[in-house]
C-alpha cells in the first residue's frame, strides 16, 4: 500500500465518518446523525452526497495541507531576518515586532516573529527557576509608596561610559520615572528625588535598600537612649515628612528589581537606535522615553486619589542637601572637605551648618540665615620662615 492510499484522521473525522456510514447503511436517521455530530440537517446531506462521491476522503477538510490565505509571504520573512539581525539584534520578540511597527511600519505579531527567530537560530527561549516568594498587596493610591534604587549598567554599551540608573516605580500604578548618573550616592539620590517631586509632588513613602546611601551604617545603643542615626538620604526625607522602608533583601523590592531587568533590555536597545553616547543625551531622550513607557504599561490604581503632596513655594534645596556641622573658630573661620572658609557676616553662635547642594553650591546657615563667606585661597605655611631669620633671632 503506497502512502497515498493512507488516510490520515483526527478522532473527531474517525467518528464523523463512522456516523456518516451509519445513515448511509440506515442504520440511523440524518435527523439523528445532526444531533450526534452538532451539525444541522443540512450539513450532515452535505457530508453524505460528498462522501458517496469521494469515499471516505470526503470528511476531512478541504484546505488541509493547502498554504493558508493569510500566510506571510517568505520574501517578507527573509526581509524581516535580514532586519533583525543587522538592526534588532538581540532585541526580544516583543519588543520587535513593537519597533518593526513604529519605526519600519511592518505589522506582524510577536508570536510569529518568536517561531522565526527560534526557527533560524537567532534567539532561543530563557526558562528561569522561579523561587517560592509571598505575594504583598500593591498600596491603593498613587503616590503612596514608591520605591527607589540605582542599576549600575551598561547603559551605552561601548558607546559611552558606565552610567547608573536612578530609577523610581510607584507601587500601585507602576508608573516609571528616572534620571542617568555617573555614580549611585547621595546627591544623585536627592538630586533625582528633588526631579521627582518637582514632577508629581511628595509621596507618602519611600522603599529603598540598605545602601550605604539610604541607611546609615553608625551603631548606636538603645538602652543609653540615644538617637539612632540616620544617612543625609534619609535625615532629609525626615525633615520632609516621607517615611523611608528600609528592604531586607532584592527581592523584597521585586517591582523595581524587575522594571532594571526590563529596561537593561529595552532602554538600552532603544538608545542604541537612537546612536546615543553621553549621559545628556540620554537625559533628553528620557524625557520624551517616560510618558511613552507609562503610557503602556501603567496600571491603574485601586483607588483613583493622587496620594502626593504638593509642595509649591517650598526651597527643596534647603532639605535636599548635605548638611554638616562645623564650629566656628575665634577668628571666624570654619574647616570643610580641607578647605578652609572666613565668616564675613557677624553672628555670635559657635557653630554653623554647611550645606552641599545638588547643583554644586556651598551655603553655610545659621538659624534659617545664610552667611557671607569667602574661601582663603592662600593660607601662609605654618614654617613658612627661612634658617637664617631663625640664626639672627637667636
Amino acid at each position: 500500500m503506497s502512502e497515498q492510499d493512507v488516510l490520515r484522521m483526527s478522532r473527531r473525522e474517525i467518528k464523523r465518518l463512522k456516523i456518516i456510514h451509519d445513515v448511509m447503511e440506515g442504520r440511523i436517521k440524518q435527523v439523528e446523525a445532526a444531533a450526534l455530530l452538532n451539525l444541522s440537517d443540512r450539513q450532515v446531506t452535505r457530508i453524505v452526497a460528498v462522501v458517496e462521491s469521494e469515499g471516505d476522503k470526503g470528511v476531512i477538510h478541504k484546505s488541509r495541507g493547502r498554504t493558508s490565505n493569510r500566510k506571510i509571504k517568505e520574501s517578507i520573512k527573509q526581509k524581516v531576518l535580514r532586519m533583525y539581525q543587522k538592526k534588532y539584534e538581540g532585541f526580544g520578540a516583543v519588543l520587535f515586532s513593537e519597533k518593526l511597527l513604529e519605526v519600519d511600519g511592518i505589522n506582524i505579531s510577536d508570536e510569529t516573529l518568536r517561531g522565526w527567530l527560534i526557527e533560524a537560530s537567532l534567539w532561543q527561549r530563557q526558562r528561569r527557576r522561579r523561587s517560592h516568594r509571598q505575594w504583598r498587596r500593591r498600596r491603593d493610591c498613587f503616590g503612596q509608596m514608591i520605591q527607589m534604587d540605582g542599576s549600575h549598567h551598561r547603559w551605552l554599551e561601548d558607546r559611552g561610559p558606565e552610567l547608573v540608573l536612578m530609577g523610581y516605580i510607584d507601587d500601585a500604578t507602576n508608573n516609571v520615572f528616572a534620571r542617568f548618573y555617573d555614580y549611585e550616592g547621595t546627591l544623585p539620590a536627592m538630586d533625582s528625588f528633588k526631579r521627582y517631586i518637582s514632577r508629581y509632588g511628595l509621596p507618602i513613602s519611600v522603599y529603598v535598600d540598605r545602601h550605604t546611601t539610604y541607611k546609615s551604617t553608625k551603631k548606636f545603643c538603645e538602652e543609653l537612649d540615644e538617637d539612632k542615626p540616620l544617612s543625609q538620604f534619609e535625615r532629609a526625607l525626615k525633615e520632609l515628612g516621607v517615611e523611608v522602608i528600609h528592604a531586607y533583601s532584592p527581592q523584597a523590592k521585586g517591582r523595581i528589581e524587575r522594571l532594571f531587568g526590563v529596561l537593561q533590555d529595552r532602554l538600552v536597545k532603544e538608545m542604541r537606535l537612537e546612536g546615543i553616547k553621553t549621559k545628556d543625551e540620554a537625559n533628553t531622550f528620557l524625557e520624551k522615553y517616560w510618558p511613552r513607557y507609562n503610557r503602556q504599561f501603567r496600571v491603574c490604581a485601586a483607588n483613583s486619589t493622587d496620594a502626593h503632596v504638593s509642595l509649591n513655594g517650598c526651597n527643596l534645596d534647603r532639605y535636599l542637601c548635605i548638611k554638616t556641622e562645623r564650629t566656628l573658630a575665634k577668628d571666624h573661620t570654619i574647616s570643610h572637605n580641607g578647605k578652609l572658609y572666613q565668616i564675613q557676616t557677624n553672628t555670635k553662635s559657635k557653630t554653623v551648618i554647611v550645606e552641599e547642594r545638588c547643583d554644586g553650591s556651598l551655603h553655610i546657615m545659621n538659624n534659617s540665615h545664610t552667611l557671607k563667606f569667602l574661601e582663603i585661597t592662600d593660607r601662609p605655611s605654618k614654617y613658612s620662615f627661612t634658617f637664617e631669620q631663625h640664626s639672627t633671632w637667636l
